[in-house]
């Protein structure tokens, strides 16, 4: 809870991420949201190679990555560590129902769910850098890698889409 005294305590004490980390994944996710909106609408539903998914169920996943990263991150940021499961992507993106969703409220949710993302960055305390997380059973990371790798993660689903 954001009254409590332990968030409290922490937010006085915060000096937030380094401007530079903050920044990158600021412009990282503008850059994201700019290719996207530049992806015609009449592709949506046309796998990106032969027995893969839809662009849709790729922009699905893409979404629910930010789900999940957005609990790593700020329990990470909260707590200074991070142990949770990884997710089964088929099945939430068959749980969603990626499909029979339409291409502009897919890029809305997107768009919507990293604008969240990015002012929880902008606030991570840059002492929780170095937070261990455990995803799954790989071996720890820190918070940082995770922030890195999650614009890598969606870099590389957006690749998928272009194709």
């Amino acid at each position: 809870m954001r009254s409590s005294p332990h968030w409290q305590a922490l937010r006085r004490r915060v000096e937030h991420l380094p401007a530079s980390i903050a920044e990158s994944f600021r412009d990282g996710c503008a850059a994201l949201e700019s290719a996207l909106r530049a992806v015609p609408e009449a592709l949506a539903d046309t796998p990106w190679r032969a027995g893969g998914w839809t662009r849709k169920q790729i922009l699905g996943h893409m979404i629910d990555s930010a789900a999940n990263n957005h609990q790593r991150f700020v329990r990470a940021a909260i707590d200074g560590d991070y142990t949770g499961p990884f997710y089964q992507q088929e099945a939430w993106v068959e749980a969603h129902g990626y499909t029979a969703m339409s291409w502009p409220v897919l890029l809305r949710w997107w768009q919507n769910y990293h604008e969240l993302l990015i002012a929880v960055v902008e606030r991570i305390p840059s002492e929780r850098l170095d937070s261990p997380c455990r995803v799954g059973t790989n071996p720890p990371v820190t918070l940082a890698f995770l922030i890195e790798d999650y614009l890598a993660h969606q870099q590389h689903h957006l690749r998928q889409i272009q194709s």
